[in-house]
């Protein structure tokens, strides 16, 4: 089901681990300005089709469309030119680094110097305009106030904020969430769902999530995994009813 007008389209992703098939025939697409779901069971290979987008890992076989065109399966160094950015479960913030200086190093795609230089002192206009960009962001989080913060002093649901922070800077056209609303309690998902149905007006947002609240809040449409293979997909509150998705996942109170 090939459609030009998608951001991105997946066709055929499959990958094995030795004997252990992690993913057959996965398919998923997503179209501009739109939040779309992966969901399923732990174990259904929700991660490792993230990870195969992001190029952490090299599929055995399948095609990657962006805007209708083919592109080779990314390297992690080739997300930001392409357009994509993601965070990760486990936040990943350097944590001896000020919160602005991690979002800083998610701009590097705008220095000209390079971030290293750019981001301790060695160019005063690359600097500034890094800063800037950064601070931006980080007031649309809401974590400005802890722009000088060292990281390892965060509380976890605000390394959350600067963690989106830091893909947000990079201005991506495709938003890749991992587990965003971990860890979170009411107040914060409820925020993080606000934040992400107000994204759409500039980005599109593929998102892996197991708080279904989350998930029925924000999304148009979902794909769910079970057993590496896809075994609904559509709009959110159809695939909600799906006999398969309820019997694998979401259980028969959700529906």
């Amino acid at each position: 089901m090939k459609n030009n007008a998608a951001l991105l389209s997946v066709n055929g992703l499959s990958i094995s681990f030795g004997g252990l098939q992690a993913l057959k025939d996965v398919y998923l697409e997503i179209q501009p300005h739109e939040v779309v779901g992966l969901i399923g069971p732990n174990g259904a290979g929700k991660t490792t089709a993230f990870n195969a987008i992001c190029g952490i890992i090299k599929p055995d076989k399948g095609t990657l469309e962006l805007r209708g065109k083919n592109q080779n399966w990314p390297r992690t160094s080739d997300l930001s030119k392409l357009g994509i950015a993601r965070t990760l479960q486990g936040v990943g913030l350097f944590p001896d680094l000020t919160v602005l200086e991690n979002v800083m190093i998610g701009a590097q795609k705008f220095s000209r110097t390079g971030i290293i230089s750019a981001g301790f002192g060695t160019n005063t206009r690359d600097e500034k305009e890094l800063k800037d960009r950064s601070m931006s962001v980080l007031e649309r989080v809401y974590a400005a106030g802890l722009a000088h913060r060292r990281a390892d002093t965060l509380s976890y649901p605000d390394t959350k904020r600067v963690a989106i922070a830091r893909a947000l800077v990079a201005e991506p056209t495709i938003l890749m969430l991992d587990e965003p609303a971990g860890g979170l309690g009411p107040q914060d998902i409820e925020w993080m769902n606000s934040l992400i149905r107000n994204l759409t007006s500039q980005m599109s947002v593929l998102i892996v999530e197991h708080h279904m609240d989350v998930i029925m809040s924000v999304c148009d449409r979902l794909y769910v995994l079970n057993f590496g293979e896809v075994i609904a997909s559509g709009a959110a509150d159809v695939v909600r009813r799906d006999p398969a998705v309820i019997a694998a996942y979401l259980g028969t109170g959700a529906a």
